[in-house]
């Protein structure tokens, strides 16, 4: 979700194995921080982009095929799906991290026994993962209330789902194992091999099989698991660029200081992640309850979030690894740098996003609906919108600084308080105690996005960043 072509200008540090070999591993502890915060930045935002790109053909094949029946089977399975996946999110941005500060610190003799824990642990939690969601995928179902035309077409698209997630998972662990390398550039290779891949089976199964939502699962399922095996395969021929010796063996006896690391660092990080998806389904769930308009610009509020938060995420995760090599090599005026890089560049960015609803929100909304009732709400939302994308753009810098420490106990701090106290509780306070309705639970969520803001900057003036997690 990558290619062996001439090396960009970030990968020229790399510690040369032999006379034939180069080191695909970039250094992050000398240069230009900017331009290797774009530079690295960029080939993620391009694969989270590709993703969204990929998933609405999924929605536009179904929809057209199998009208709302197999749009709903698709939403519905899409959210389970997106709930299963926040272990292996978690503990692939603590791989990612802890191998980054490997690197900084110069200790590569540690990356092969690392990798092949980090991958035993993925591959584990997957298969226990995908045991369970099959046992119980109808009760999910009902819990989930899926509605009943669109049932059964939504338990085949969850159980197909469900058992090829070991590919979702395998993925996730590769590509974060070359990002933590500060190799960004052929995770998105792949990525882009499994957009194409997907929309090409999608057309295959749901419209020439006529195979349903089920079609639409296997299709997804089988690109991800072709984009997999290609990327482990291809980290695997350019393993000595890489710094890594890995043999088959390695799998079988993880190693049990470097798995706690991981456990350590994994466990907040996915909670965070489950803490904050939980929490959006349960403010969705209200906001839903107000009829059918507002659910409506919900999807669409949704989708234009994403965008902003697709461009966060990119550069937290890109400089969560380049002040991870840092720390690791005890670099701590760069760690400054990068995260204030971040802020700059996001600022800009939620700046851009903002004059653009404010001056044509019109010409945005016009892209997903022309309808009145809903456009109506979206002019209240403006506002909201525009705290939105600065919560965004105050949110990243500090995540790339705390993500990138590997402190784990802060990151679990950050989970509670954005999950679970503060989105929970300022959705309830503003919505249903102030009353202020829908748009007082979109108020609470868009106030909750800016927890990382304040719990980094304690983090960065208490100086506890500067120790090494691994």
């Amino acid at each position: 979700m990558k290619d062996h072509k001439p090396m960009s200008p970030m990968m020229h540090h790399g510690h040369h194995m032999g006379p034939h070999s180069s080191s695909l591993i970039a250094d992050f502890t000398t240069g230009n921080v900017n331009r290797q915060l774009i530079t690295f930045a960029m080939p993620m935002f391009l694969s989270h982009l590709l993703q969204i790109v990929y998933n609405m053909a999924d929605m536009i094949i179904v929809g057209q095929t199998l009208g709302k029946v197999g749009l709903s089977a698709i939403s519905v399975g899409g959210d389970i799906m997106n709930c299963m996946t926040f272990i292996a999110m978690g503990f692939s941005s603590a791989g990612q991290v802890l191998i980054a500060q490997y690197i900084g610190a110069k200790q590569h003799e540690k990356l092969s026994r690392f990798v092949a824990t980090m991958g035993t642990t993925l591959i584990g939690f997957a298969a226990a993962v995908s045991a369970v969601g099959l046992l119980f995928r109808r009760e999910i179902m009902e819990l989930m209330h899926t509605p009943p035309e669109a049932f059964e077409e939504a338990l085949a698209y969850a159980g197909i789902s469900m058992a090829g997630i070991v590919f979702v998972y395998g993925y996730n662990a590769v590509s974060a194992i070359l990002r933590g390398m500060g190799d960004a550039k052929h995770p998105f290779y792949f990525i882009s091999l499994a957009a194409v891949l997907n929309v090409l089976l999608d057309l295959l199964f749901v419209i020439q099989l006529g195979t349903g939502a089920k079609g639409a699962a296997l299709a997804t399922i089988l690109s991800q698991g072709v984009s997999f095996l290609l990327c482990a395969a291809f980290m695997y021929r350019n393993r000595e660029k890489y710094h890594l010796s890995l043999h088959a063996g390695a799998f079988f006896h993880p190693e049990r200081e470097m798995l706690y690391s991981l456990l350590k660092l994994g466990v907040p990080m996915a909670i965070k992640n489950a803490a904050v998806q939980f929490s959006k389904m349960f403010v969705n769930s209200w906001i839903n309850s107000f009829g059918v308009a507002v659910s409506a610009f919900a999807g669409i509020a949704n989708k234009i979030n994403m965008s902003v938060n697709m461009v966060s995420n990119s550069f937290n995760t890109a400089g969560a690894s380049m002040v991870g090599q840092n720390i690791g090599a005890e670099k701590f005026d760069r760690v400054r740098q990068i995260m204030f890089a971040v802020y700059r560049i996001m600022i800009v960015i939620a700046a851009v996003a903002s004059v653009t609803i404010y001056f044509f929100p019109s010409q945005v909304y016009g892209i997903f609906t022309d309808d009145p009732a809903v456009l109506a709400i979206g002019y209240e939302y403006i506002p909201i919108a525009i705290l939105a994308f600065f919560s965004c753009a105050g949110r990243s810098g500090s995540n790339a600084l705390i993500n990138g420490s590997g402190n784990s106990r802060v990151n679990f701090i950050t989970a509670i308080f954005d999950g679970i106290v503060l989105r929970l509780g300022l959705s309830v306070l503003f919505g249903i105690v102030l009353d202020m309705k829908y748009l007082g639970f979109w108020i609470g969520d868009a106030l909750a996005n800016f927890t990382p803001l304040w719990v980094g900057m304690l983090f960065y003036h208490s100086g506890a960043w500067k120790k090494r997690a691994v």
